[in-house]
């Protein structure tokens, strides 16, 4: 396995694909940083998230974020973590997202991500590692983006306050207590929040409150606790909202975190 390269590695790697793979224990924090080249990030068993100053994501365990070529980053693991990254020299990234996105990794791409941090930094063009970096980056842009980000407002009020949600996210809040807040009309603040953050204030709480579960989830916290805590009527209205977002139920992300 190609492990640990090194930005002066990546800067004079001649190859267009290249991959490699690290262990980190839990609660690690890559400090921020970019790369000249764009970047999928995967990880198991744990939960990774990502920050930019555009905002963060959340990416469950056996799920990948793509990082688009010079966006400064930070990752942090929840639980501990191998990673596998796949590196793609900027003269390939066409089609592939213009921001960071957290991407839902089909069968075939794991197998793939596997294969290519097995091979060595100068793999061969030509035969099978030719063929297996050329399958990888073909479907790499075929996978779906899974609704887990979460963008920050450029207004320094409505950051802060957004900033302050995140922190202790409580489903029952309403547009009308954050109106008050900023000193806004319903309709003003409405408008702003989704001129700012590019969705509306009910879809961005829903976001926020996910991204507030997920680590707790992987971590072994009960559905119970996590729904009441962050202000849900019962466990089933959570459950509601975080099958209508991922897909599936809470349930099946524990069973994901703790393989």
């Amino acid at each position: 396995m190609v492990r640990n390269v090194r930005g002066t590695e990546l800067d004079t790697a001649i190859r267009p694909i290249i991959a490699s793979g690290n262990d980190y224990p839990h609660d690690y924090e890559i400090a921020p940083h970019h790369h000249a080249r764009g970047q999928l990030l995967h990880g198991v068993p744990g939960v990774m998230t990502v920050r930019t100053e555009h905002g963060a994501w959340v990416v469950p365990p056996d799920q990948a974020v793509w990082i688009p070529p010079h966006i400064e980053h930070s990752v942090r693991m929840m639980g501990e973590v191998e990673t596998s990254c796949v590196f793609v020299d900027p003269n390939h990234v066409a089609g592939l997202p213009e921001k960071c996105q957290v991407l839902s990794v089909s069968p075939l791409m794991r197998c793939l991500i596997q294969a290519a941090v097995d091979l060595p930094l100068d793999y061969a063009l030509t035969g099978r590692e030719g063929e297996i970096m050329a399958l990888l980056l073909s479907e790499l842009r075929a996978l779906p983006v899974l609704p887990l980000s979460l963008p920050f407002p450029a207004d320094p009020r409505l950051g802060e306050r957004c900033q302050a949600f995140l922190a202790r996210p409580l489903a029952h809040q309403t547009i009308d207590e954050w109106a008050d807040s900023l000193g806004m009309s319903r309709r003003t603040f409405t408008r702003h929040f989704k001129r700012e953050c590019g969705l509306s204030f009910a879809a961005w709480q829903r976001q926020a409150c996910l991204f507030a579960a997920l680590p707790r989830l992987a971590e072994g916290e009960a559905v119970t606790t996590i729904a009441l805590d962050l202000g849900y009527d019962s466990p089933a209205a959570f459950t509601t909202m975080f099958r209508k977002t991922l897909g599936f139920p809470p349930s099946r992300y524990l069973t994901a975190a703790a393989a």
